[in-house]
C-alpha cells in the first residue's frame, strides 16, 4: 500500500521485513512479530542501533512511532520458537511426578532457573577490554572477566537491575596526581566503568576485593552521581549484598594469589573517584589512550553491545540445533 514503511528486522542470523502503516508503533511492531514468527511479546527485546539502545516489552513508550525507527539497525534479542518450547517442556520434564504412593520423594527435581538466567543476560556488563599497550593485556582480561562473574556482583547488578556497557583498566600514570590516586570512574551512568587494576609501578596487580570494592562504588553511580548520603547508603548495601552472595568467601581460591599485592592496601591519598562523570559518548576507537592499538572501528558502546549479543545469539542458536540434531 501507498505511504507504508517497511523495517529490517535482523533475528539469529535472518533478516525480516514487515510493512507498517505511517502511524504504527513499537506495540504493533511487537504484535506483528508475535503474529509472523510466533514469538510472545515478553520474549521479545530490541536492540536498536545507533543511539536508541534496548527496548523490551512492555515499552516504556508503547506508543513510540515506528517512523522513529526508519534508517536504523534493530536486532531481536529473543529465542528461537523451538528453543521456546525446548524450555517449556524441560520446565514441565523438572517438575515431580505424581506417584500412586503416598510416600514422596525427599528429593525434589532439579531444574534450571530461567528467570534467573534471563535476569543475568540482561542485568550484566556488556563487553571487557583490556589497555593493549599496557604489560600483560590478557592478565587483565583475566581479572576483569572474574570481576564480571564474581557471584556477589552478579546477584547485585540482578538485584537492582544494572547494566554497564564497557567495563576496562584504568592507566594509572593517567590518573595519579602528587596529592592522590583515582581508583574508579563511572561514565554516563554505566555507560563504561575503568577500574585501577595495577600497582603505580606497572609490577603487580591490586588486592582482588579492594578492586571489588570499588567497582561497588562505581556501581551505585549508576544511580547517583553526588556523593550524598543516598549514594552511600546503597554502595553499602551493594558491597553488603556483594559479600553476603559470594559462595567463595572463606575459602582460598588459588587465583587470589595471581593479584594480590601485598603493600597495596589502605593507600594514603586514594580516593574512588569525584563522582559520576557524564559527558559525550564512550568510544572504542576514539581519540583517547584506550584505542592504541585496538581495531574497533569506531564503534560506540551501543553498537559494540549490539554486535557483542547478535553474536551471543547466534552462538547459542547454534548450540541448541546441535544438541538437538
Amino acid at each position: 500500500m501507498a505511504g507504508n514503511i517497511t523495517l529490517t528486522i535482523h533475528h539469529h542470523g535472518d533478516r525480516h521485513t514487515f510493512a507498517f502503516p505511517p502511524d504504527a508503533t513499537i506495540s504493533n511492531l511487537a504484535e506483528h512479530i508475535f503474529s509472523s514468527l510466533s514469538i510472545p511479546q515478553a520474549n521479545q527485546k530490541f536492540m536498536i542501533t545507533p543511539r536508541l539502545g534496548l527496548l523490551k516489552f512492555p515499552f516504556q513508550n508503547p506508543l513510540m512511532p515506528l517512523t522513529s525507527l526508519l534508517n536504523k539497525k534493530i536486532v531481536l534479542l529473543a529465542p528461537l520458537p523451538s528453543e521456546l518450547s525446548a524450555l517449556s517442556e524441560a520446565s514441565a520434564a523438572s517438575k515431580p511426578r505424581q506417584r500412586a504412593s503416598p510416600i514422596k520423594s525427599a528429593t525434589p527435581a532439579r531444574h534450571r532457573d530461567w528467570r534467573k538466567a534471563q535476569d543475568e543476560a540482561t542485568y550484566t556488563i556488556g563487553t571487557i577490554v583490556p589497555l593493549p599497550y599496557l604489560p600483560n593485556p590478557e592478565k587483565s582480561r583475566r581479572f576483569l572477566e572474574r570481576l564480571s562473574n564474581d557471584a556477589g556482583i552478579k546477584a547485585s547488578m540482578r538485584k537492582h537491575k544494572f547494566s554497564v556497557g564497557v567495563l576496562t583498566e584504568m592507566n594509572p600514570a593517567e590518573h595519579t596526581t602528587h596529592e592522590s590516586r583515582t581508583l574508579g570512574l563511572n561514565r554516563n551512568r554505566g555507560e563504561a566503568i575503568e577500574l585501577r587494576l595495577r600497582t603505580d609501578a606497572y609490577d603487580g596487580y591490586r588486592d582482588y576485593k579492594i578492586i571489588r570494592k570499588t567497582l561497588c562504588h562505581e556501581l551505585a553511580h549508576n544511580v547517583f552521581d553526588e556523593h550524598d548520603r543516598n549514594f552511600w547508603d546503597l554502595t553499602k548495601a551493594i558491597e553488603t549484598e556483594v559479600e553476603e552472595n559470594d559462595w567463595r568467601a572463606g575459602g582460598h581460591a588459588l587465583t587470589n594469589q595471581e593479584f594480590y599485592n601485598p603493600d597495596d592496601s589502605d593507600v594514603d591519598g586514594e580516593h574512588m573517584d569525584g563522582g559520576g562523570w557524564t559527558g559525550g559518548e564512550f568510544v572504542l576507537g576514539g581519540n583517547d589512550t584506550l584505542t592504541q592499538g585496538m581495531a574497533t572501528n569506531g564503534l560506540g558502546r551501543r553498537e559494540l553491545m549490539a554486535q557483542a549479543a547478535e553474536e551471543r545469539m547466534k552462538k547459542h542458536g547454534d548450540t541448541s540445533r546441535r544438541a538437538g540434531g
